[in-house]
């Protein structure tokens, strides 16, 4: 299969446009996930497809208004970050969130027949981080507590690590790693679709004046529509694996080296560690992130998850 082929089956399936899709495809190839050609059909055949969720507005509905109930209890930083959120981004980016979590029960469900419970009660939360499936339910059974905590992260479609900061990572037994096709316009296009924007927005718009009836109907039309989110369940790693120190592969530019791959722990001193190692007088960049927000926790780039049929079976065997 080459590469075109890969852009067509995406841009189909995901109902997106060209340049998406061909990102999706270049952020499959720039985390390793895709190695070369042949990698490409395997990738799309066996890691892709099988692992792909779309959410319904009713499952947006319900994360959106999860996501609300707990705003006032969230830190309005970025996790490893002192970066201020206003409330509408940090809405927004905890909708991304919990869309993960719920892409990830509705994986459970579609592979297994599992039906699971998120946990999204209003609460700190950071009650809520070790363990975002907090009950299953197998079919015929009761619902009950997993065996093993799992931990859920979300990031968009052209993100390429799991990154994981601070002690967190030893919260959980397994970390899931989901891509969600939100982008940066999805509450816009929820609230056209509840006619916020025509019904409240607009029309206020043009009571005072300040919008004409055409105005306001091109406005409208130029808002994103809401259509189904796609999430990828990209694949997990686990907490009590063995990882070597320093796990990472680069290339050195003519000043700066790049990290393409990392499995395992970064600390504080490990990019001078690589400097020196590899006698770089420049910088030690991330492939297409540039620099992470903190220097002590576990960062794995999405070629190195966990997500072959036997790796998946290991979960279902200690839900």
């Amino acid at each position: 299969m080459k590469k075109h082929e890969a852009v067509n089956i995406v841009k189909e399936k995901l109902d997106t446009d060209l340049k998406e899709a061909e990102m999706i495809i270049a952020k499959a190839i720039a985390g390793s996930e895709i190695s070369n050609d042949a990698g490409i059909e395997n990738w799309i055949n066996k890691r892709f497809l099988p692992n792909l969720i779309f959410i319904d507005e009713k499952g947006y509905s319900q994360m959106c208004i999860d996501a609300l109930k707990i705003l006032s209890k969230t830190a309005p930083t970025d996790y490893g970050s002192s970066r201020q959120r206003d409330l509408g981004q940090l809405w927004a980016d905890m909708t991304r969130g919990y869309l993960g979590e719920h892409a990830f029960s509705l994986f459970l469900e579609k592979r297994w027949g599992i039906t699971a419970k998120l946990g999204h009660e209003v609460g700190e939360l950071k009650d809520y981080l070790p363990m975002d499936i907090h009950q299953i339910r197998e079919p015929q059974a009761e619902y009950r507590t997993p065996r093993i905590k799992i931990g859920i992260k979300a990031i968009k479609w052209n993100g390429i690590w799991l990154d994981i900061s601070g002690d967190q990572f030893n919260h959980s037994d397994i970390h899931v790693l989901v891509k969600v096709g939100t982008g940066r316009d999805h509450l816009f296009a929820f609230f056209k679709k509840i006619s916020v924007f025509k019904d409240k927005i607009l029309k206020i718009g043009q009571e005072v004046g300040s919008l004409s009836e055409k105005e306001a109907e091109d406005l409208y039309n130029d808002l994103p529509s809401f259509k189904p989110i796609s999430a990828y369940i990209c694949g997990f790693v686990k907490k009590n694996a063995e990882y070597s120190a320093l796990p990472y592969t680069g290339k050195k530019g003519r000043l700066h080296y790049t990290i393409y791959s990392w499995k395992g722990s970064i600390n504080p001193g490990d990019l001078e560690a690589i400097k020196r190692k590899e006698n770089i007088s420049g910088k030690i960049k991330f492939e297409g992130i540039g620099n992470f927000a903190h220097d002590k926790g576990y960062l794995f780039n999405t070629g190195n998850l966990l997500w072959e049929e036997d790796d998946w079976n290991f979960v279902r065997n200690h839900l």
